[in-house]
């Protein structure tokens, strides 16, 4: 009998253990880790307009990297109204005179990037300066023929929502038409045969992973975070774009075939590999296309696309995990790949190692963490 009850407490214990592993994070303690990875960056960068320097390079800060963060911010600042978190976004689009790495010719999506968070602040407050000149950049683009610019995975998630947003705010179709060519130039024709799989349902990062390209156990190489900057393309896309807007139905077909692909792929941890379909190419813990995918997930069930009984324990695991295994009882992070392309790029990761770029990976786990948060 002993025995018998020693083994029901251990089942118990067991199925218990494992409801809780699958439970959301409670909202109160979610939003304060939020505020400590914030807050953490802000303290390391109270000079919003200084040059970010890495040991390979330094870039302005309103390249894509920074822009990426304010993603995040904003996203924060509408679940959590403090005054600092505006100010501090508009002291960045100010230092910068509201202007572009390479100004209003430019065609580069990491130069596009900071606009999203300029007409995100345009709307709030709509100076005509804080949009002058991402408008005047992006009609180039929609008055120009050309529509292969989108070479790399990562463009479509810099610079799409910008496109989204300017169709909206002009009540313009011709941005949402320009939008479409060119990411169905990435999708189906750059590269060999376009730079979407549709039999895996998965990205490659750009041309130079096409087939006959293999990672080293000989699987195709889809790589964490470029997966994941398609699917914050498609998510920010379609909850900027009207219901009726053109070509909609494309893009959440390609996020709903997205999110087939991706629960099997989840670490028994709750994290993905930097490699989807090969953990031993540089396999381990990564928490920015983690983030990224929570992010599409989370957004997908708050919005009815995706079902809420299968994808939530995918979303608590993952940000339960990010929040134990990558979350510094300082706010700092840790586990995130620095900038690159594939899966080798950054290595080693580990717990306290400071990535080249480190306001990214924040801004990734802001967007996550608030998206998760809106969840009922």
């Amino acid at each position: 009998m002993r025995r018998f009850i020693y083994s029901s407490l251990l089942i118990f214990c067991f199925i218990f253990n494992q409801s809780k592993a699958q439970s959301l994070p409670p909202k109160k303690e979610l939003l304060q880790t939020l505020r400590s990875a914030n807050a953490y960056f802000m303290n390391e960068w109270p000079d919003v307009g200084k040059p970010i320097w890495a040991p390979d390079k330094t870039r302005p800060s309103n390249i894509w990297t920074r822009g990426v963060y304010y993603e995040g911010l904003m996203a924060l600042y509408k679940i959590d109204k403090q005054e600092t978190y505006y100010n501090y976004a508009v002291s960045w689009g100010e230092a910068h005179k509201w202007g572009l790495r390479n100004g209003t010719k430019t065609r580069n999506g990491d130069d596009q990037c900071c606009g999203q968070t300029y007409i995100d602040l345009y709307l709030i407050d709509p100076k005509p300066e804080r949009i002058k000149d991402i408008k005047a950049c992006i009609d180039n683009m929609v008055n120009s023929s050309k529509k292969d610019d989108w070479t790399w995975i990562d463009a479509l998630q810099m610079a799409m929502p910008v496109f989204a947003q300017l169709g909206v705010l002009y009540k313009d179709d011709r941005y949402f038409e320009k939008m479409y060519e060119m990411y169905m130039h990435t999708k189906t024709v750059e590269g060999a045969n376009g730079l979407y799989n549709p039999t895996e349902k998965l990205w490659y990062r750009d041309k130079d992973f096409d087939p006959p390209y293999t990672t080293p156990a000989g699987k195709s190489c889809y790589w964490s975070r470029g997966d994941g900057w398609v699917i914050a393309a498609l998510v920010r896309v379609l909850d900027i774009m009207p219901r009726n807007a053109p070509h909609r139905a494309e893009y959440e077909k390609t996020f709903l075939e997205m999110m087939q692909a991706l629960p099997p792929l989840q670490r028994k941890d709750g994290l993905w590999n930097v490699s989807l379909m090969d953990e031993t190419d540089f396999g381990g813990k990564e928490l920015t296309g983690t983030a990224l995918f929570t992010y599409g997930m989370a957004w997908g069930v708050n919005k009815g696309l995706l079902n809420k009984k299968k994808y939530t324990p995918i979303i608590a695991k993952a940000m339960n995990a990010m929040i134990k295994d990558c979350v510094h009882t300082n706010g700092f992070l840790g586990y995130v790949q620095g900038t690159g392309k594939e899966p080798k790029d950054g290595q080693p990761l580990s717990y306290d190692k400071v990535p080249n770029f480190t306001d990214f990976g924040v801004g990734c786990f802001l967007l996550a963490g608030t998206e998760v948060y809106k969840m009922k």
